[in-house]
């Protein structure tokens, strides 16, 4: 058992027989009253992003999980498929498990989160950026480029991205997997 002082974004735990992953937390100590934790939580199961509120000293049931480097493979009806580099082992997880699953490309390296006691996948961290090959976009017009205005682009995976309006088709961009936003231009 822990307790809300070793609360930290990224820490799994067991609440409300669930399992649930520390997205945001915050330690507050009001002028009047006793202290208390505010978090985010988002469920491992569901997806689901829940606010609680813990007060200083409150136990928590902490889960162990492994984090594994595995490579993906490919996709079809039956999920995702990954392989572990060092076993070979394959892994099938389905795709609500994914958060941004659309800009994973076949090869990428990706981190799963496994339960420690009872070896089953939690979740999927994508990389924190991830270069793709835009493959269509509109053209740009000539002189509107005096303010920030975007355009939509597909890239290599099917997925959609917003992009500024001098990006053109073939350019290669870096996109944070996080908020599926366009960083910048790479150029090889």
């Amino acid at each position: 058992m822990a307790s809300t002082s070793d609360i930290k974004n990224g820490l799994c735990m067991d609440y409300n027989h669930d399992i649930y992953k520390v997205v945001e937390f915050l330690h507050v100590k009001p002028g009047k009253g006793p202290a208390f934790v505010r978090t985010k939580l988002k469920s491992l199961t569901n997806g689901k992003v829940i606010d609680n509120t813990f007060p200083a000293g409150h136990k928590i049931d902490v889960v162990r999980v492994e984090r594994r480097t595995f490579q993906f493979l490919y996709n079809d009806d039956m999920g995702y498929h990954f392989m572990d580099n060092d076993t070979y082992e394959q892994v099938n997880i389905q795709g609500d498990m994914i958060d941004n699953a659309d800009l994973m490309k076949e090869g990428s390296q990706v981190e799963i989160l496994f339960h420690a006691e009872k070896e089953i996948p939690l979740t999927i961290d994508l990389p924190q950026h991830i270069i793709l090959e835009v493959t269509y976009t509109e053209p740009g017009v000539k002189g509107n480029t005096a303010t920030n205005v975007t355009k939509p682009a597909t890239v290599e995976t099917g997925a959609e991205i917003k992009v500024p309006i001098f990006i053109n088709e073939g350019d290669k961009i870096k996109v944070d997997s996080a908020t599926r936003s366009y960083l910048e231009r790479v150029k090889e």
